[in-house]
C-alpha cells in the first residue's frame, strides 16, 4: 500500500457529464466527488417501492489494492426526499472497471414518489484508504471476551 495518493482514472460513458460540470467536488473542501443521474427521462421512486439502478454515466480505474470508492447518498435528498441507496453503501474495489451503477431508494412509507431527473447530483463517491491486515484462523474452543458473551447489542444503549 503506497502512502501516495493515488491516480484514478475517470472514462466517461455519457457525454452529457461534462455539460452537467463532471467531475467535481461540490465545494473546495467536499470529501465527496458529486454523481449525476444518467436518465433519459425522469424516474419516479414510488414509496417502499423497489430500488432502481442508475447509471453514474462512467467509470472509475483505481487499479490501486490500497484504496476503494464508497458511493454513499446526498445527505439532503436522504433527509429531505428520503432517497437512500438501495444497498446502503456502494463498494467499487479497485479491480472493478465497470459502468457505476447507483441503487436508490424511496424509505418513504407513503406519500409522493420521488422525482430523479436527468443530470441530477443524486449520490456521492468518496475514495478511501483500504486495510486488508493479516487473517489469523483461531481455534473455536479459545474464550470469547466478555463482550462477546453478551453477544449482538451487549454494551447497552
Amino acid at each position: 500500500m503506497s502512502d501516495a495518493l493515488p491516480e484514478v482514472g475517470i472514462r466517461g460513458l455519457d457525454p452529457r457529464l461534462a455539460g452537467w460540470g463532471f467531475p467535481r467536488w461540490g465545494s473546495a473542501q467536499a470529501a465527496g466527488l458529486d454523481l449525476h443521474a444518467c436518465l433519459d427521462a425522469a424516474l419516479d421512486l414510488a414509496p417502499q417501492g423497489p430500488p432502481a439502478l442508475i447509471p453514474a454515466g462512467f467509470t472509475v480505474l483505481i487499479r490501486d489494492a490500497g484504496w476503494c470508492g464508497l458511493i454513499f447518498p446526498r445527505s439532503g435528498l436522504g433527509h429531505r426526499a428520503g432517497l437512500v441507496l438501495g444497498n446502503g453503501t456502494g463498494v467499487i474495489d479497485a479491480d472493478y472497471e465497470g459502468p457505476l451503477m447507483i441503487s436508490a431508494w424511496n424509505r418513504n412509507p407513503a406519500g409522493d414518489p420521488i422525482r430523479i431527473a436527468p443530470g441530477e447530483r443524486i449520490a456521492q463517491l468518496v475514495f478511501t484508504r483500504v486495510a486488508r491486515p493479516r487473517l489469523v484462523v483461531t481455534d473455536a474452543d479459545e474464550p470469547a471476551s466478555a463482550r462477546g458473551v453478551g453477544g449482538f447489542g451487549s454494551s447497552g444503549r
